[in-house]
């Protein structure tokens, strides 16, 4: 009579080795530096995405003001200021305000070919690192050629602008007089 385990290792030697799956240590790190790749350019682009779309809400805050800015110039030539309270149909700057955008304060000196600005100020935080504490103004200009043009300049740095926007040759005084 046989021993019971001499059966046992006759059973395992007739059996042939699988060839090995998987990917080798070399594949996984080709694949692990695509990703690191990848990553470092989408990443930087992504956050510039995000930092126009944040821009497009003090765009839009600060477009919603032209009508009742130019209806108040064309009906008493003044602009009207709504830095501490409601003006001309304008709402106080505090009262216009987004998830980026902190205010939105009317002014500026009237002249004959406009001088009212509108100026979108954005948060100083929980925004794109690019927009914090910029400003986005919207200028009055060629009211005395029979129809306004809004002339959009911001502090902004300009691969976040849209085409309508430049960037600021000098930043804007009406805060510092605001404020003094």
């Amino acid at each position: 009579m046989k021993h019971p385990s001499s059966a046992i290792i006759r059973s395992t030697s007739h059996r042939r080795l699988a060839p090995q799956r998987g990917f080798t240590l070399i594949e996984l790190m080709i694949v692990v530096a695509i990703i690191g790749i990848l990553a470092g350019v989408a990443i930087p682009q992504y956050q510039d995405y995000i930092a126009r779309s944040q821009f497009s809400e003090g765009m839009t805050l600060a477009s919603g003001q032209k009508v009742a800015v130019s209806e108040v110039f064309a009906s008493s030539g003044n602009c009207p200021s709504n830095a501490s309270a409601a003006a001309g149909g304008v709402p106080a700057a505090s009262g216009i305000s987004g998830s980026y955008v902190a205010k939105v304060t009317t002014g500026g000196k009237a002249s004959d070919a406009g001088g009212c600005t509108i100026t979108a100020n954005f948060k100083g935080s929980g925004v794109a690192k690019a927009l914090a504490s910029k400003k986005l103004t919207l200028s009055m200009t060629n009211a005395d050629g029979g129809s306004v043009i809004w002339k959009c300049e911001s502090s902004v740095a300009k691969k976040y602008l849209p085409q309508a926007c430049s960037p600021l040759t000098e930043a804007p005084t009406d805060d510092a007089t605001a404020a003094g």
